[in-house]
């Protein structure tokens, strides 16, 4: 099932089985003729490739991979911002990709960031990265290290609520000028696609102000998330960071947000935060090092289990290289385009 972009806070599908549902309002719900279109688009585009093991298979595994989130990986940026659904599929592909960072605790820059989203799509721009970055920077230059879970959570809230925080940013420097919430001019989706990128210096202006009040800004977004058609987060997240200060700035904001967990758990790409580095493989074949060490303490056979330990761990997390410069990367053994087990939920 899909995420629809017209019902931003909806956190359960819709039945397609459900004789409740309108026909329409399903298609509509699910993305499908979205799908299908680009489906039949591949088809042709490809089409003496496909053809070969059939047609009715080449669609089957289509919207299969689509159900499994598969199907971004290698994808065009729009392609892949097209739907929630896609945006979420994204994240996840990201993390299941590189979390095996996040284990090592090794600290990237933003344009290294960026040159491992460009591995899984080659056309991912750098605004979404460098917006990613402040949320997790604040008043420090964005070309700072950062973790990879700090990068991940911040990047998921901006990739995935792209629309509603550029309608933010509207609201908060218009609040930051002295505009009373009834002269704000509140966005609506259609005005905000056609916001021009947000420079970085004046972003940077902005988050060194003393920020506006929070029960202002509370309801200029009420007010905008009315309009917006676009996924937003629950407004009762919203409402919760809103009432813990008496004074908020832009990122300040955002970074709470990013932290969120009830908002993580509505985008349902990401595991909850405690299970975020958990990997099973690694732990498997260190508990079966350490019982090999405890059941043969000859010095030969420890030796040659620290030494299956070394070479594990140099294999799982290889020492850092200039990503710019390397035509591949190393991920963990589970960061196919296959599903995750259970056990990573």
């Amino acid at each position: 099932m899909l995420m629809s972009p017209l019902s931003p806070e909806r956190t359960t599908t819709m039945n397609r089985f459900s004789s409740a549902v309108p026909d329409n309002e399903y298609l509509a719900d699910s993305n499908v003729l979205f799908y299908l279109s680009d489906a039949v688009s591949q088809l042709l585009e490809h089409k003496e490739e496909y053809t070969h093991f059939g047609v009715i298979r080449y669609f089957a595994e289509y919207f299969s991979s689509v159900k499994n989130s598969n199907h971004v990986l290698f994808r065009e940026y729009s392609y892949i911002m097209a739907t929630p659904h896609n945006r979420a599929s994204f994240i996840r592909v990201f993390w299941r990709c590189y979390r095996q960072i996040g284990k090592s605790g090794e600290l990237l820059s933003m344009l290294e960031y960026r040159s491992l989203l460009q591995l899984l799509c080659p056309d991912f721009p750098l605004e979404p990265v460098q917006n990613a970055a402040r949320i997790v920077l604040m008043d420090d230059a964005i070309d700072c290290l950062m973790s990879f879970s700090d990068f991940l959570f911040a990047f998921q809230l901006q990739f995935y609520y792209k629309e509603f925080l550029d309608g933010v940013l509207v609201i908060y420097q218009d609040l930051l000028a002295g505009k009373s919430p009834n002269t704000v001019i509140v966005p609506t989706s259609t005005s905000i696609e056609q916001l021009p990128p947000v420079a970085a210096e004046e972003s940077d202006r902005e988050q060194q102000q003393d920020g506006v009040e929070p029960s202002t800004l509370t309801q200029c977004v009420d007010a905008f998330c009315d309009r917006l058609k676009h996924s937003h987060p629950p407004r009762s997240c919203m409402r919760e960071v809103l009432e813990q200060t008496n004074r908020i700035s832009y990122y300040s904001f955002l970074m709470s947000l990013a932290k969120h967990e009830a908002i993580n758990q509505a985008i349902g790409a990401l595991p909850n935060k405690a299970e975020f580095l958990i990997d099973p493989e690694m732990d498997q074949e260190l508990d079966k090092l350490i019982a090999q060490i405890s059941v043969s303490p000859g010095s030969n056979s420890s030796g040659s289990a620290v030494g299956g330990l070394k070479e594990m761990l140099q294999r799982k997390a290889s020492p850092r290289r200039n990503i710019h410069h390397r035509r591949r990367i190393e991920v963990e053994s589970d960061g196919s385009t296959e599903e995750t087990d259970s056990s990573e939920n």
